[in-house]
């Protein structure tokens, strides 16, 4: 099985995540957290309670926190 760990997020990323309970990513985690974290867009739909929101969220937090801050930081969800 996967872990947050196996997806390469920061350490505090991954520190906030287990004090929530969360121990495995969910499917929709597993396949859109890599592509984000390599810097390309996805386009996901999922049911509520899939997890599609820390999906994006915790990449978008990892890339935003290791750029310098004259960097272009942006992301764009619709």
């Amino acid at each position: 099985h996967m872990t947050f760990e196996d997806l390469a997020l920061a350490p505090p990323l991954l520190k906030a995540i287990a004090e929530k309970g969360y121990t495995q990513p969910t499917p929709i985690q597993k396949q859109a957290i890599p592509v984000i974290l390599a810097g390309d867009d996805i386009m996901a739909c999922g049911q509520t309670g899939t997890g599609k929101t820390a999906s994006f969220v915790l990449p978008i937090l990892q890339l935003l926190s290791t750029r310098p801050a004259a960097s272009s930081n942006h992301a764009l969800v619709l």
